[in-house]
């Protein structure tokens, strides 16, 4: 089973559970969702506007997933010796 139609299941099982049910489900999962609606103060979501922009306007530096790979490749060698 796909994760769409798990997705799927979910939404209409929920739509319908009982009450305790419900409340047992975000019992489970309740964390998650807490730390995710927060997870991205202020300070965090200027900085990102920050990095967008300077990518866009091209004053940042950008790197290709081959030069990304060889540089992650190169740091984890460099620790094995």
């Amino acid at each position: 089973m796909t994760t769409t139609v798990i997705r799927q299941k979910l939404s209409t099982y929920m739509q319908t559970a009982d009450d305790k049910k419900i409340k047992a489900i975000y019992t489970i999962v309740e964390d998650e969702i807490e730390t995710a609606a927060n997870d991205w103060d202020n300070d965090f979501k200027r900085e990102l506007e920050r990095r967008s922009k300077a990518f866009k306007n091209g004053t940042s530096k950008a790197y290709t997933w081959e030069e990304t790979k060889r540089a992650a490749i190169a740091k984890v060698k460099g620790k094995k010796k």
